[in-house]
């Protein structure tokens, strides 16, 4: 990693304690290998060209081809059908917010209704990526739980900085829970989901929705998330050259999204040094074991659960950041998909009774 930032030049960040369920492999030997089906992934993104972020600027990493794209090649050339997820209609939509407005995509299964509803934040580090990039995602679940998936896009840094991807989730969840019923969705039955970046907003909107004393979701769904502001955890230490996602691509990502290190110590970025927890929706936490992100998902989820908050948490083997929304492709985005689907469903029976 870059000299500049060595923990001694990172102010206000945190250090996470030590936990045996977070230590990773010291030698290079010793690395998780990723499995076949997610290295037929990394294949193909190798094979598209695709460069390590934090070596491109703002407009060439938007422009690449992403992991989504990889997988999608992989289902191509497998002739794998997309139904029947493809079966489920969207509609495009423009949600009002204190600042104008962002861009969303409903994800509609089919039946009567009123439905419950999934609000969905996609991933990209709050500057690369949109809700095309993440389809894959916001249409399995909307399939595989019959609910409305609002698939939410939010202001991107460098042009707008932190914290106004934050104001954008919360401004969107507040406009869902107020106007889905017109869309035949039943405002009882709200969850939060959201993949990496979008997995901290999903987090972030629930921790709002506490505070302000707002409508709480029923459910969090929380993929991978950025949960800490510390660039030296266990698994940003190990994973410094990972593909799709590697530690210097993290911080490429802190440098054009926040005006000065200091804000990451804001605390809905370093989640996990929260002591305010109790009393959030309880929640699904889905970590990936090649991912510099590891560490503090799995941190997050603990912190969770000393707070009293009920929480299903499982690190998958041999696949890497990105992976959720791989279910056609790689058979641990499956397993990952089928446990959240499962996790939401029961959050909105419950819900509804």
């Amino acid at each position: 990693m870059p000299s500049r930032y060595f923990r001694d030049s990172l102010v206000g960040f945190s250090l996470l304690v030590s936990m045996p369920m977070l230590a990773l492999p010291a030698a290079a030997q010793d690395a998780p290998k990723p499995t076949a089906e997610m290295q037929a992934v990394l294949d193909k993104l190798k094979e598209l060209q695709a460069k390590p972020v934090s070596t491109l600027t703002v407009p060439e990493a938007r422009m690449q081809a992403s992991a989504a794209d990889a997988a999608m090649g992989v289902q191509r050339d497998k002739r794998i059908s997309p139904a029947p997820e493809s079966k489920v209609a969207t509609k495009d939509i423009a949600i009002p917010t204190k600042t104008g407005s962002v861009p969303a995509r409903l994800y509609i299964p089919e039946g009567t209704g009123p439905l419950p509803v999934i609000v969905y934040y996609h991933g990209g580090g709050w500057v690369i990526a949109d809700i095309n990039t993440y389809d894959a995602s916001a249409r399995s679940l909307a399939l595989g739980t019959g609910a409305i998936v609002v698939s939410v896009d939010y202001r991107h840094a460098p042009e707008a900085k932190f914290p106004a991807q934050h104001q954008d989730a919360y401004d969107a969840y507040v406009w869902v829970v107020e106007n889905i019923g017109s869309q035949n969705g039943d405002s009882r039955r709200i969850a939060v989901a959201g993949e990496s970046a979008g997995g901290n907003l999903a987090a972030s909107v629930a921790l709002m929705a506490k505070e302000m004393k707002a409508t709480q979701p029923v459910h969090q769904l929380l993929v991978y998330p950025i949960a800490s502001n510390a660039m030296d955890t266990p698994s940003k230490t190990a994973f410094t050259q990972t593909a799709p996602l590697a530690t210097p691509d993290i911080a490429w990502f802190v440098d054009h999204v926040f005006a000065s290190k200091d804000e990451t110590a804001d605390p809905r970025i370093d989640l996990v040094d929260r002591k305010d927890l109790a009393g959030v929706a309880p929640a699904t936490v889905i970590a990936a074991e090649i991912d510099p992100l590891r560490s503090e998902t799995e941190e997050y989820a603990e912190k969770l659960k000393a707070a009293g908050v009920a929480v299903n948490e499982k690190t998958f083997p041999g696949v890497t950041h990105e992976f959720f929304g791989m279910g056609k492709v790689v058979p641990a985005a499956k397993e990952a998909m089928d446990m959240a689907v499962a996790d939401l469903k029961q959050a909105f029976a419950k819900a509804g009774q």
